[in-house]
Formats: C-alpha cells, sequence, structure tokens
C-alpha cells in the first residue's frame, strides 16, 4: 500500500558521525496508518556543539536549536518536505539549556546558566531573531548567593506569561556538602507585558520539590505541570489570578525513575512524562475540571511504556495527537508509541526503536503539509 508521510519528526543529535563534529538535526518522516519512522530528508549541522533543546514556531515554519557549548541558538527555515535551511542566529549568555518560542510568534524565550542564571526574550520577526526584547536574572529571595541552575521555560498559550524551573545547587548537592538552607527547587512566574517586559508574578518564585527538570503548560492556559527527577514525581499547578501559581491540592504525583521531560497533548487531556533511569514513559489523564492527572494504564493492564534506553524528551505528533516519540540518548534511537485519543493509553509502533544518530537530546515534530492540525478543545 501507499506509504503517506503525517508528520515529520526532527532529533537533535549532540554530535555527529565523527569525533570534533557539531551537533546535527535528523529529520525523520512518519507514516500516518503505523507511526513508524523513516529516513526523511538529509540530516544538517545544529550550527554548534552539543544541540539540548529545539522550539517550533506554531505555524511549523520555522525551527531554533540550542547549542549549549556554543553559546547560540540558531533558526532554521522549514520546508514543505521537511528539509531544513540554516537563515540566522544569536550568541546567547553562557551555557544556554532550554528554549520556547510563544504561540504569537513575536518572542524567543531562551533560558540559560548558572553563573549567571537568566531567561532572556528575543524578538522574532517572519522568525528571523531579533535584538533583546526583555532579560532577567533568576535569584531566590533571602538567598542571592546561591548558584542557581535553571532548567526549562514554558510559555502560556495566551502568551501572558512565562515560567522558568531551577533549582538551587547550593541547597542540593548530591555527593557533596550543601551550603545553603535554601529550598533546592523552584518555579518563577512572569507576565508578558508590552514590548515584551517580564514582571514577575506576585509570590514568584514558587515551591517546586527538589530537582524540577522540565515544565509544562496545558492549551487552556489552567495548569502547569513540573517534573521532579529527584523525588520521582509530577507536581501540578493550578494558573490563578495574575498568573500566581497555586500546588494541585492532591498531588504530587508519582512518576518513573528520574522523570526528566514531559509533554501534554494537543487536547490538553493526557500528560506524557519520560523517566530516563527507568528508560519508560509514564501516561497520564487529565481531570479537565481540576487539572488532577492520574496514571493510565496500556491495554496489558500496566503503567509501564518501555522505550529504549535513556529517554530524555518526549513529544507527541503535531498532525492528530496520535503517535508519542521519545529521544534515547544512550540508546542512540527514537521510540515510538501509539496513543488512543478515547483513553490516552499507549501501544508501541511497529518497529519500534528508530536508529537516531549519536546521543540523541531532544525531538520535535511538524505536521506534513498535506494533513490538518489536531485541535480540540478540552
Amino acid at each position: 500500500c501507499e506509504i503517506v508521510t503525517i508528520d515529520y519528526v526532527f532529533v537533535a543529535n549532540s554530535a555527529g558521525a565523527g569525533s570534533g563534529t557539531t551537533g546535527q538535526i535528523q529529520t525523520l518522516d512518519v507514516d500516518s496508518e503505523s507511526g513508524a519512522l523513516r529516513n526523511g530528508a538529509p540530516s544538517v549541522s545544529s550550527g554548534g556543539n552539543n544541540p539540548v533543546a529545539i522550539a517550533v514556531t506554531a505555524d511549523y515554519a520555522n525551527l531554533y536549536v540550542v547549542n549549549q557549548v556554543s553559546n547560540n541558538v540558531v533558526h532554521f527555515a522549514i520546508a514543505d518536505s521537511g528539509a531544513l535551511t540554516q537563515k540566522d542566529m544569536v550568541t546567547t549568555s553562557p551555557s544556554p539549556n532550554y528554549i520556547q518560542v510563544n504561540t504569537a510568534g513575536t518572542y524567543l524565550y531562551v533560558v540559560s546558566g548558572p553563573n549567571p542564571a537568566v531567561l532572556t526574550a528575543y524578538s522574532l520577526s517572519g522568525g528571523t531573531i531579533g535584538s533583546v526584547a526583555a532579560q532577567v536574572t533568576l535569584s531566590i529571595p533571602d538567598y542571592a548567593g546561591d548558584t542557581l541552575a535553571p532548567t526549562g521555560v514554558t510559555v502560556l498559550a495566551n502568551n501572558n506569561a512565562v515560567y522558568v524551573t531551577a533549582y538551587d545547587q547550593s541547597a542540593y548537592n548530591p555527593g557533596g556538602t550543601p551550603t545553603s538552607t535554601a529550598n533546592p527547587g523552584w518555579i518563577f512566574g512572569y507576565a508578558v507585558g508590552s514590548g515584551g517586559a517580564l514582571t514577575p508574578s506576585t509570590g514568584s518564585p514558587f515551591k517546586a520539590g527538589v530537582k524540577p527538570v522540565a515544565l509544562a503548560a496545558d492549551p487552556t492556559n489552567r495548569f502547569v505541570y513540573v517534573t521532579d527527577f529527584a523525588s520521582n514525581q509530577l507536581i501540578g499547578y493550578t494558573i490563578q489570578s495574575g498568573n500566581v501559581l497555586a500546588f494541585l491540592i492532591n498531588g504530587p504525583f508519582s512518576a518513573g525513575s528520574e522523570p526528566n521531560a514531559l509533554v501534554v497533548d494537543p487536547r490538553g487531556k493526557y500528560i506524557y512524562v519520560s523517566n530516563g533511569l527507568a528508560s519508560t514513559v509514564t501516561a497520564f489523564t487529565i481531570d479537565l475540571a481540576t487539572g488532577t492527572p492520574s496514571a493510565t494504564v496500556n491495554p496489558t493492564g500496566s503503567g509501564t511504556n518501555n522505550t529504549d534506553t535513556d529517554p530524555v524528551s518526549v513529544v507527541v505528533d503535531a498532525a492528530l495527537g496520535r503517535f508519542v516519540y521519545t529521544a534515547n540518548y544512550q540508546g542512540n534511537s527514537v521510540s515510538g508509541f501509539r496513543l488512543n485519543p478515547d483513553t490516552g493509553a499507549l501501544t508501541q509502533t511497529q518497529a519500534t526503536p528508530y536508529p537516531s544518530g549519536l546521543k540523541p537530546a531532544v525531538v520535535a515534530t511538524v505536521p506534513h503539509g498535506n494533513h490538518s492540525v489536531q485541535s480540540v478543545t478540552p
């Protein structure tokens, strides 16, 4: 039968084919029936060393990659074929580690650090990276001298607020001696104002466990979820007036061992968490009234969905929200799952896992131009 491509999957591999080479961005095509992956457009250089994060604009025309060692963000145009063409780049604060684009496509948010821990907003015009619109230094009240490591950033779908996760390396120092009595895990909230100005939310920063390493917001701007790597938990918040965060009263919620990334599906009904040490994905169903996540079992009756070794990034396909993929850092592969839209349960796709380049650090997806995009109001 005819093979139809429904999505393109982009994988940022931390190294090319040999030592000393730059990172690579690999393009894989998604089969519309099975979700299986096959090689797509040729791989391209990431434009630097050690790519660690990818963001895509809401119109799926532009892709941005963070190269941590090179301290830059590189912009690529996405062709209808899935081919990438490098356009422009910007030098960031030292050690950039995560990136996000707002839905309007007007600002690009980059978190960097530690020393210093910084959130920077760059203006965007037609996908091109412009000047710095706003920049804030992350600091814990009464512990300004502590070393703070930012780990993630998300933007609400309404473009009105930005949240950043970070942990205090002075307070959380496995194998060493802590030098601070501060709470280790935090989430910083900022309102986005005129010209991209960033104003801290009342009460920010908010406590976020021990070592929060990733976060995501639901598409209705009501809930934020954070993975706590050290405590093996998923933490949930409600977004209140003024973008203030409040803990979900019945959380936190158990995840697998060392949860390191998460994604909320396009419908806002399900959460998928990749667990690095366990080499699994945990699926949750969101109570749409309260935001409470509950674990979802697969057709075998298990809540465990096995990946290849060390998944570090997870994504739901952008076209129809029917498939889930993980980048497996130690497995040098991508694992695939079929998503049941009625239950959120996962089953492995045909022939998974799929070979990638060396040490894939992040995975992203855009729809093929011939297919509509999943858009369902929860």
